[in-house]
């Protein structure tokens, strides 16, 4: 739950640096609903995450350099030591977790996945696929639940929320993950029985076998989502629980979008007034869950 690449090494001055923010991202990251107070603590833990993403996805690192930036990252969080600057996003946020009492293996799990993708590790079933997503995806949702002071009872409802709402990212950057990364999440074997090339992932149309390979994952991710409906009503805190229900709903019609559009002719994204009504069903359903 959101709230809720390789060519010669160039020399760096400063160290890596994140290249968007949380306002260039899919779905909500610290809006209003989350309480005033908690929101500087989520915002430094998307920074901590958005950092670790941007070195694994480096085209100008080689993967021993992003495995060193990722260990340093990791080192700063635990020991709250930084020599660099670039690694001050990490030191921020040993100190909100040690503000607010979360632990720290939330954001350590996280780096599990950026390590997998340093390497260029690729996904040959949907259990991969899966297993990726509860290290670079899950624990996002399990930080706002604990953030937030939630039990253990929505832990797998957010699981499942996150888990689909990392596939519909993949699905939407599908092409250019090959293309500029040379990486691909949805499952080889899956190109495998349908005869396809992952090679085809370069064309600029989706064929008839290509586009029931995007159906294929888009069916999964819809079972994710119907896991993840039960969310809402879970989540004890008012604010998180529309948080939730909000995203949700854009999840649903960013699945349903893709299902009408072809991700390999352009990024298929949700426009204003797609958004405007998601949000309107999920604030109605998280009035209804409470």
């Amino acid at each position: 739950m959101t709230d809720f690449n390789i060519a010669p090494t160039k020399p760096r001055k400063t160290g890596p640096v994140a290249r968007k923010d949380e306002t260039g991202e899919n779905f909500p990251v610290a809006s209003r609903l989350i309480p005033k107070h908690l929101r500087p603590h989520v915002i430094a833990f998307y920074r901590f995450v958005r950092l670790a993403d941007d070195i694994a996805d480096d085209p100008d690192l080689e993967p021993e350099t992003k495995l060193a930036y990722l260990e340093a990252l990791e080192r700063a969080l635990t020991s709250g030591q930084a020599k660099h600057a670039y690694l001050k996003p990490a030191v921020d946020l040993r100190e909100s977790l040690q503000t607010t009492g979360v632990s720290d293996r939330h954001a350590r799990q996280v780096l599990r996945a950026f390590r997998r993708d340093a390497v260029g590790a690729r996904c040959h079933s949907w259990s991969d696929l899966l297993l990726y997503c509860r290290f670079s995806a899950n624990p996002v949702g399990r930080y706002l639940l604990d953030l937030h002071g939630e039990g253990v009872a929505a832990g797998p409802a957010s699981d499942a929320l996150c888990s689909a709402l990392q596939v519909l990212n993949h699905l939407q950057d599908a092409r250019e993950d090959w293309t500029q990364l040379g990486r691909c999440y949805i499952p080889l074997g899956w190109f495998d029985e349908s005869g396809v090339s992952v090679e085809r992932l370069v064309e600029a149309e989706s064929d008839p076998r290509m586009r029931a390979i995007f159906d294929q994952a888009l069916e999964h991710t819809d079972r994710l989502l119907e896991r993840a409906a039960a969310l809402p009503g879970l989540i004890r805190h008012r604010g998180l629980r529309m948080e939730a229900a909000v995203i949700l709903s854009l999840a649903e019609s960013l699945s349903r979008r893709l299902k009408a559009r072809d991700p390999m002719k352009a990024r298929v994204t949700l426009g204003t007034g797609h958004k405007l009504a998601a949000v309107a069903r999920g604030l109605a359903r998280s009035f209804s869950a409470a």
